[in-house]
Formats: structure tokens, sequence, C-alpha cells
């Protein structure tokens, strides 16, 4: 059987603290990831590890191979190490999609942190929101914001998704990108980016000193070394080597398989009557001064509202009926709102992402306080006019029934079912929508149409009748599987999309669908309305064209014939950012071409505004394309891939290597994980070894009674509760309990006989008897990291080695009561020489740690001199041009003149001179101080624990 001691061991290699290198680092957060993982995002986590001096790390990896896993991995090992002020600052469209990825893969705790959150946390007696026991959530603009609060929390690691949005924080006219990164200052930090280099070289310069001030010296001399035709290039790459790290596509295709995207266009046409509505409504809204919209977000409300015209003509009736009721209150002198962008359309869920984007949140408070009211500044008969107007269109839109666009629907959906069936996949359709009220017509369209009891509708809210009655089922089928979160918006979420899995063919999407949602059981993606947001196209796509898809993905798009404009949107997302074809879809390139998605739906209204003709429509989408075209074919590719791009001839095998350590490491650490279970729960619960399941009787802390699952990389895992890893609640009390365990001196008879598989050192010790010790040892230096050792002898005055020690706990134990065991000289001297070695073999990586930092400190130093000898380079030329032409001067006046400025440029040069001797004193006093700082941190301190000292025979 095993034993308390066994446990124990078990226990203190499980909880271990690596500082190394190697897999062992990761140990903890591999075993508890609850995803397929791949050898690159293993080793993008390690190379965040690499050194305990670094300030950070930047991930670059091209789109697609899981950047967020990688952040992921690093975040649950810092939880699982204790060092939990954890920070994720991202877009705002991100958010959910995080919090999301690390509660499903990681089972880690978040909260998003926004202008409501903060205020209700602060209400509650919370006087700074971003101190809380889990991992802080939040957008780039709130961080921003929140500076003061952001710089007060000691954080253990900040990660920056979408990095690039910064790369300009080194200019003092960045204001976010300046905010967040005094806000982080001296805090490590985890860059996340696909477009780490974009189009100068001064983006990597401006990503740097994100991380560290120290990595490369000031602007000036940047320039001097790396920016026009004698750039040191390969110096630079060197450089970059340290902290910026890049997996191309290419490089893992044996380990990733993608599937393709096939884009299907399914155009219509309005009718006349549709066509003259439409037209007549795009009038109203290029009016400049109309009453209707506002002065206040005047482009958000019309943006808004043209793509609600677009969508339906059921989505548009209800806002014109609400514009309507507007002015018919400001008619009567009540004070409305100015900002009504949600008044107007509802809490359609597209709008949630543009208003965030552009100010992360909308202070209603505020907003409440600037009104309008009815006064001398409204021209009544004006306003009667366009109440009037309204009611014309909403009369005109209420003949319509059933527009042509929908009637579209039903043959796009037979062609994409016949695509399915040719591939064997699931006859399984997802339709996106960017508003909830087509969402609600097209359900009933569809239900009156051959579709009726196959379709789930999924928005932000999942309020209707419908999905609270799949919602409760979902409950009732799940009470005592352990996967009720107890969130009801995530439970609601899980519960439309497995009934979308397993019952119906058809889920009617708005953006809600568009973040943190798996799919990759549907092959069939359709654009009922195509956003002009290219980010967020790819993110519907993503739901379903995702690592793991086993089929080709079909996206169908609507094309409506009739208008000019949206052929041209088409045309550009098509050619342009490749949105909808191959394997990848849109590549980073592309998408880091633009800075903001919203800002380019602007750039596209501007030309829906003020372009009347075809002509004019034409010329300004010329314009616009010729505008990406030369972002997107940026001269910068050459250099990208020269500086970020390895193509080493090992690095299939090094992935291969990595991907055999982990599955060793993973299989050695479950087998640990499952034998402390046992021993710790002996008396809690029935096991079953083949198929690695307990059930659990009698639970030891409050944790549900029933049959949990040890996580696994070779079975599909359960979800919710029953999932058993180290990071749930009971694998925590389980491990902790086995380390607290009393383990007096004992004499433990290990059984060789009886073990299941031959182990050839420890056969050759049967009949042998000795003593045995087990130590913690904790070396606190840079980093802090811990190492169980064994030291043993045996009674005839032999030495045991580690290896041999570790075999023998493999096998079983008998425990027998022994007197005390007294004093041996010889184990304490093994104890102190194994305890030395470890702190030797930590010193010498410290050592290379220090002077890695070392030289990046003297390469810092010399880029700052090299900025002073520039100058003091540039003075002595002029004064060289000077004195030529004063050779030349045709006259005494005239070159008493150029002595005269000769005169001056020399007293520049003793004055720059000196200032260079003064620089480098500085600088090299500055290095000085920052290297006698690493060399105090570098002291070490070691502290022994003996866990347990024990007589030994192995029979």
């Amino acid at each position: 059987m095993n034993t308390p001691y066994h446990a124990k061991y078990f226990a203190a290699e499980l909880l271990r603290r690596s500082a190394s290198s190697d897999i062992d680092k990761l140990s903890l957060s591999l075993f508890n990831a609850s995803v397929d993982l791949n050898p690159h995002q293993i080793e993008a986590a390690l190379f965040a590890f690499r050194s305990p001096l670094s300030k950070g790390v930047l991930l670059a990896d091209e789109v697609g191979l899981g950047k967020t896993i990688e952040a992921g991995l690093v975040l649950c090992q810092y939880w699982a190490e204790r060092r939990r002020k954890l920070i994720v600052i991202c877009p705002a469209s991100l958010r959910k999609q995080w919090s999301l990825e690390l509660s499903e893969k990681f089972n880690l705790p978040s909260v998003i942190l926004e202008a409501c959150s903060f205020r209700d946390a602060v209400n509650s007696g919370n006087d700074n929101p971003f101190r809380q026991d889990c991992i802080i959530i939040t957008s780039l603009n709130f961080a921003a914001r929140c500076k003061e609060q952001l710089r007060l929390i000691p954080w253990d690691l900040a990660v920056i998704d979408e990095a690039h949005k910064l790369r300009n924080a080194y200019r003092p006219s960045n204001r976010m990108g300046q905010a967040i990164k005094w806000g982080l200052a001296e805090r490590k930090k985890l860059l996340l980016t696909a477009t780490p280099l974009q189009n100068s070289l001064l983006e990597l310069f401006g990503l740097s000193t994100l991380i560290d001030d120290y990595l490369f010296g000031d602007l000036a001399s940047f320039r001097e070394q790396y920016i026009g035709n004698d750039a040191d290039l390969d110096s630079l790459k060197r450089r970059l080597a340290g902290f910026c790290k890049r997996t191309l596509r290419s490089q893992v295709l044996e380990y990733i398989r993608y599937t393709e995207r096939r884009p299907i266009t399914r155009p219509f046409r309005p009718s006349d009557q549709e066509q003259a509505l439409y037209e007549a409504i795009s009038a109203f809204l290029q009016r400049p001064d109309s009453y209707a919209i506002p002065n206040r977000q005047r482009t958000l409300t019309t943006l808004v509202i043209r793509k609600l015209l677009a969508s339906s003509t059921q989505a548009v009736t209800r806002t014109l009926e609400t514009m309507k009721a507007r002015l018919e209150a400001l008619r009567a002198g009540l004070a409305v709102p100015e900002t009504v962008v949600e008044a107007l359309v509802g809490d359609d869920d597209f709008v949630e992402e543009i208003v965030e984007d552009e100010e992360d949140v909308v202070d209603s408070t505020e907003d409440q306080e600037q009104t309008e009211s009815s006064d001398d500044r409204f021209d009544l008969c004006r306003l009667d006019a366009e109440i009037a107007e309204l009611e014309s269109y909403i009369r005109w839109a209420a003949d319509i029934s059933v527009d042509n666009k929908t009637h579209t629907l039903g043959t796009a959906l037979d062609i994409g079912f016949a695509e399915m069936d040719k591939m064997g996949a699931p006859r399984k359709a997802l339709i996106f929508t960017e508003s909830r009220r087509t969402q609600e017509y097209l359900k009933t369209f569809l239900e009156a149409n051959g579709h009726a009891g196959r379709i789930v509708i999924f928005n932000g809210s999942n309020s209707d009748a419908e999905s609270r009655a799949i919602y409760e089922q979902w409950l009732a089928a799940n009470v005592d599987t352990g996967r009720i979160s107890g969130s009801k918006s995530a439970d609601r979420r899980n519960a439309l999309i497995e009934h979308f899995r397993d019952h119906a063919s058809i889920m009617i999407a708005t953006e809600a669908a568009a973040e943190g949602v798996n799919l990759q059981f549907c092959s069939l993606v359709v654009n009922y309305d195509l956003p002009w947001n290219p980010q967020r196209i790819e993110q519907r796509i993503g739901r379903c064209h995702r690592y793991g898809q086993q089929h080709d993905v079909v996206v169908i798009n609507f094309l409506n014939e009739r208008n000019e404009a949206d052929q041209r949107v088409y045309e550009l997302l098509t050619a342009k950012f490749n949105l909808f074809s191959g394997v990848f879809g849109a590549s980073d390139d592309v998408l880091g071409s633009i800075e903001s998605g919203v800002d380019f739906e602007r750039r596209i209204l501007c030309i829906y505004q003020e372009c009347r003709t075809s002509q004019e429509i034409e010329t300004a989408f010329a314009a616009l394309q010729a505008e990406m075209e030369q972002c997107i074919a940026s001269r910068m590719d050459d250099t990208r891939k020269t500086l970020l791009e390895h193509f080493d001839e090992d690095v299939h095998a090094r992935l291969k290597v990595r991907l055999d350590e982990t599955r060793h490491q993973l299989d050695r650490f479950s087998r640990l994980f499952w034998a402390v279970t046992r021993s710790v729960l002996a008396g809690h619960a029935h096991f079953d070894d083949a198929d690695l399941t307990f059930d659990l009787h009698q639970p030891p802390i409050p944790s549900p009674a029933g049959r949990y699952h040890l996580i696994s990389r070779n079975r599909e895992n359960v979800e919710g509760a029953f999932l058993y890893r180290l990071s749930h609640p009971l694998g925590e009390f389980v491990v902790n309990r086995a380390m607290d365990e009393p383990t007096p001196e004992a004499e433990l008879r290990f059984d060789i006989s009886a073990h299941p598989a031959k182990i050839s050192v420890v056969e050759a010790l049967k009949g042998k008897t000795g003593i045995l010790t087990l130590e913690r040892l904790t070396i606190s230096s840079f980093d802090t990291e811990e190492h169980v050792l064994f030291s043993a002898v045996t009674d005839d005055g032999r030495t045991l080695d580690q290896e041999q020690c570790e075999k023998i706990f493999h096998c079983c134990a008998d425990v027998l009561p022994s007197p005390s065991i007294g004093r041996s000289e010889r184990l304490d001297r093994e104890a102190e020489r194994h305890s030395a070695a470890a702190i030797s073999r930590s010193l010498d990586a410290n050592n290379r740690h220090f002077q890695h930092e070392r030289e990046r400190l003297e390469s810092w130093a010399d880029d700052l001199i090299v900025a002073a000898e520039r100058e003091l380079k540039e003075t002595k030329a002029r004064i060289k041009l000077l004195n030529r032409q004063s050779r030349q001067a045709a006259s005494t006046a005239e070159q008493l003149e150029w002595q005269k400025q000769i005169a001056e440029q020399e007293k520049k040069q003793r004055r720059q001179r000196q200032r260079m001797f003064d620089v480098e004193d500085e600088i090299i006093e500055k290095r000085d101080a920052l290297i006698d700082r690493l060399e105090q941190q570098m002291a070490q301190k070691a502290e022994r624990e003996r866990l347990f000292t024990i007589r030994w025979a192995v029979v």
C-alpha cells in the first residue's frame, strides 16, 4: 500500500517550484490545462520564464497558433505558485473571450473590470477594485484611465493582448500607451501580438519600452544604429532574440491540422419598394442638421442606424419608432438624453462593441445630465415635418412583410446543407445578424418555412422564453454532473451551445456568439449581415474555423445587388483582407494594418454619408483600397522576416523533443497525483484505477459527492466540478493534507516482489536495509526554487543515489513502528553534499542570468554613448565643410564670415566633447548602480526542511 511517507514525497514533488527553463517549470500549468497543447505553445511559455531577471517578453506567433493558450499556461503557472496578482489588459471586445478561456481551459477565476463593475466594487467597500482574489481582466482604455489605481498593485504579471496597439507608447503624445506604461512600471509583462512589426522598426522600439526601458538606449541611438542604409540588423536580431519569440504556421503544420474556408456569395435584389425606402432613409441620414439624430455621438448614431437599415426592414422600423417618440417628447417640452444610441437600437449586441471601442464604457449618469428640451433652439415647424416624415417611413416599412433578402436565406441554407452533405459534415448552420430584431424576425420566418423545432437563438442576454426553457432542461440534466458553474450567463451559453450541437440545425446569433464560443462541430457560417469591421468578421468565422475543426468551413455572404457601396465593401474585404477563403483566412499582416476595426467602419461610413453618385462611390473606395494596399504590401516584409522569423534546421526536431518531454512529465504528474489522492481519500472514495475515476461518497471538504474524473490528454474530459485536477479545491486539499500528515521516524518495508514491473535498481537492493531521509531545500535569490532531495545509506556502508531512492518509492510498503533511528553522521554528510550540489547548480544558473543581464545593460549604455558620439561626429563634419567653403571665399569679408561660423562650431564641438564625457560618466554610473543592485539580489538564502527520516528495507 502507499503510505503517508509516499504521499508526502509525491505531494512535495507536485508542489515543487522549479526555477529552471526546462519542462519542470511548467509542470503545474501543463497538468491543470484542459486543452490540447502543442509543442510550440509550451516552448513559448517556457521562453516567458527563461530569466528571473527579465522584465517581460513579447510572444509574436502568427495568427491562429494560440497565443492566448501560451499566456494562459504562464498565468496558470503563476497561480499554482501562489503568485496571484495577475492582470490581463486587452481590447474591450476580447474581455469576455479571455474570461471564458481562463475558466474553461485553465480553471482560473477572473473578473472583468469596467466602469460599472468598478463603481459597484467601490460602493461595496473596495477602495481599489484592481485588488481582488482573482485574475483581473480589463480593456486597454480602462487600464489607461485608471493608471493611478493600476500602479498601486504590485502585479506579479501583466498580460497585454494585441500589444501592437501600444507600439507608440514611447511617444509623449501617445496618452493611452504612456498611461499603461506608467501604471505598470517595473512590473513583469507578457506582450502578445501577431504584428510586432508592421510599418516601421520604431514599432519594435516602442514595444521594447513597454517591457523595459533598458532593452535599448534612447530613440536617437536606436535610429542611429538600426534605421537607414547602414543599419546593423544582425545586431538588432540578436538583441530581439532575448525578449521576442515568434513561431510561424509553416513550422508547426506537423502538429496542427487546418481545414479550408470555402466562400459562397449569395446576391439578393431588393424590390423597388424596398430600394426606394432604403434611399429615402439614407438621404434622411445624410442631412447634417436633423433633429432626429442628436449632435452628441452623431457619427456613432448614424453608423448604428445604417447597420440596422442594411440588416432588415423590421430592425430599422423599431428604430424609426424610437426616433419619432423622441422627437414627440422634444415637441412636448420633455427633457431627453442627448446620447441616445442605446435607446435607438435597444439592446443589440454590436452596439456595445462600438461604444466600448470609442470610450470603453459610456457613463450613463454623466450622459443623462446633458439633455435637450423644447426651447428657442427648435424650429417647431421643421420638428413637425420630421415627425411626419418618420411616420411615413414607418408606414412604408410596415407594408413590407417579408423582404427579398429574407427569401434568399432559404435558398442559401439549401446550398449550404448540400455542401455539408458532400463533405459528410453535420447539417449545422450558424447564421450571424447584427440585430436582435432581425434575429427574432428570421426565426419566425424559418420556422414557418420548414425549420420549425430546429432553431436556437443566441445573443447577449439569452433571456427569451425558449432560451430559458432550454436552460431549465440543461440544469435538470446536469444536476449531478458538476457542470453547473453557478453563473447563470455562462451556464445559459453552455446550454444553448449544447442544444445546437445535439438537437438543433440552425443557430441564429448576434455578435455575442463571435467571442469566446467554440462551435467547431458546425461547418457552415452564414453572414446574413456582413459587418464592415474585418476583425469582427474574422472572429465570427473563427468560431467554426479553428483548431479541431474536422471539415472545410463554408462561408456564405449576402450581397445587395442594388447597392454599389455594399458591393465595393465586399470586394475590399474579399480581395484585400482575404477573409473568406484559404487555410488561415485573414493574415496577421492584413488585420494588423488596421489599428481599430471600428475606425475602419467609420471610414466606410463617411463614404456612405458623403458620396451620392456612382462615380463618387467608386473614387472614394479606390482611394481607401489604395491606402490599404500600401499598408498591406508594406516594405517592411523582408525586414520582418530577417529580424523575427527563425528557420532553424532543427526546429522540427526540437519541437518533437519538447512534445515527448511534455508527455513524459504529464504521465509522471498524473501518477503522482493519483497516488496522493488514493492515499488521502482512501476512506472517502471508491477508486477505479483502470478508468482513473473515483466515486466520492464522504467529501472531506465542501465538495459535491459523485464520480470524479482525473484530467487526461488521452480522452475527452468531462466539464465542470467533476473534472479532477490539482487546481480543483479537492485537489488542493488532497495535496496540502498529504504535506501536513505526520510522518514520524518509522521503518518502511518496500515490496519489490509484488511490483508489477521490473525495476532493476531496486531489485539490486533486495534484502538490503538502511536509513533514508527526505529534505526540501528552498533557495531564494533572483527567484525562488525548491528541490526535493533524498539521502540514503545502507547498513553495510553503501550510498544510494537519487534515482534509486525515487524508484524505491515506486513500490508499495508496510509501515512498522521503529525505535529511535538515531543520528547517522554519514547520512548527514550525504544530505549536506546533496544540498551543496543543488545550491551550486543554482548559483551557476544565477551567474548565467547575471552575465546576460550585465551584457544587456552594457549594450544599453553603449547605445546612449552612440547617440552622444553621433552629435559630435555631425559637428566635426560641419566644421570640415565650413573650412572647405572658407578656402573658396571670394573676398576677405566673406572669409571672415566663414571663420566666424567655424569658431562657433568649434566652440560647440568643445561643449559636446565635455558633455559626452559627462554623459558617459552618468551612463556608466547608472549602469554600475543597476549591476550593484543585481549583485545584491543574487545573494542566496538557502533553507533546509527535513520532511521525514525512516529506516528502510527492500523485500
